[in-house]
């Protein structure tokens, strides 16, 4: 067997396992595929850039599943460059490719809290899929929704919040519409998750009533999947049933905002358990929430316990990535200060919010 039959196995292996969510085994089969591709290219780079440009995408996207973020920001850029000189030379070809690679960068740099520099490349991605999807649209339309519905994330994340909305509306649009009316087993997934962005869109603009609308929708959806494929969709589910906690709580419905949150740090509980790495920051900021909640109701010490839990998760992540978690880890620290000062503890809420204090000023000196 040639090395690039067996390359090409490899990728096939790669995304079987990830089907799988067998995560770490994808990750082998992927960085062996990369490997025996860079041997060839190194002879014959005309021939086999395309392929490795290809791998380097997906080794890019097992790494960052597994928490992997600066390695993974580092592979996708790669890609991008290889993928940039293909698409000169002949763009009708690579185009489609180097606007797929550019979203994947896009993520990663937001991922490091890049955002200016993410949201220029998520526009770039927009721009060339446009013109794919004018003369396209059957094939190029789900490529199109994707990144729209980043787009609108970006967006948010800068505090371009009406120009956020509009775009993810024209995402939601496109997918129920379209994609979801004609194949729905294939688009829900896709529509749920741009109809949660839709909703936190609409939160931030005030719109709370119908931003709770839409993020039920999108959690009526998720448990339909999760039901089906649990070990793919439930991290999906457990982050709009954390919005939905929050949807419910503006709008003043305290007891099933509670319950709603719980059942998301139950679930984000077992995907922390297997891959830690991954999803503790989920955790923690579901554990903020479900104090918050259990505040709310004059559970008081049960709410200590729980935002105590999410600050030592967030110190942790704060420690190894400052320049990501140092703002939501002093968020926490305000409202452990709160809650002790609730329960009486003065001494130690101004010892915590004086901590708080010290990181908020890190946080604006960067």
């Amino acid at each position: 067997m040639s090395s690039y039959w067996y390359s090409q196995i490899l990728v096939n292996l790669c995304k079987r396992f990830v089907y799988m969510n067998r995560r770490e085994h994808a990750l082998e089969a992927i960085r062996d595929a990369v490997d025996l591709l860079r041997q060839l290219t190194a002879e014959r780079p005309d021939t086999f850039n395309p392929d490795l440009a290809g791998s380097l995408n997906e080794l890019s996207n097992c790494l960052s599943d597994l928490g992997y973020r600066e390695r993974a920001l580092e592979v996708i850029r790669e890609a991008v460059n290889l993928r940039r000189k293909l698409a000169a030379d002949r763009p009708d070809v690579f185009n489609p490719d180097l606007a797929r690679s550019l979203h994947n960068l896009s993520l990663r740099l937001s991922d490091l809290g890049h955002r200016e520099c993410a949201l220029e490349v998520i526009q770039e991605a927009v721009n060339l899929q446009r013109k794919l999807a004018a003369d396209r649209p059957d094939i190029f339309n789900p490529d199109l929704a994707g990144s729209l519905h980043s787009l609108s994330y970006s967006l948010s994340d800068l505090g371009h919040h009406e120009r956020a909305l509009e775009v993810i509306r024209e995402a939601v649009n496109l997918l129920r519409r379209k994609l979801a009316a004609d194949d729905p087993d294939v688009f829900n997934p896709d529509l749920a998750r741009s109809l949660h962005n839709l909703s936190f869109c609409l939160s931030n603009l005030g719109h709370r009533e119908r931003a709770l609308e839409v993020i039920q929708e999108a959690v009526n959806l998720r448990r339909k999947h999760a039901a089906d494929h649990p070990d793919v969709f439930n991290t999906d589910l457990a982050s709009s049933l954390n919005d939905l906690s929050v949807s419910l709580s503006d709008l003043g419905h305290r007891e099933h905002a509670l319950e709603v949150i719980q059942e998301a740090v139950n679930l984000q509980r077992e995907l922390a358990a297997d891959r830690p790495g991954v999803f503790n920051p989920n955790l923690a900021g579901s554990l903020h929430n479900l104090s918050l909640r259990l505040s709310d109701l004059g559970h008081l010490e049960r709410a200590l316990e729980v935002i105590q839990e999410a600050v030592d998760l967030r110190q942790k992540l704060a420690t190894e990535r400052p320049g990501i978690f140092n703002s939501v880890f002093a968020s926490s620290l305000d409202e452990l200060s709160r809650q002790l000062a609730n329960l009486g503890y003065s001494e130690q809420a101004v010892d915590v919010l004086h901590q708080a204090a010290i990181i908020h000023g890190q946080c604006a000196a960067i």
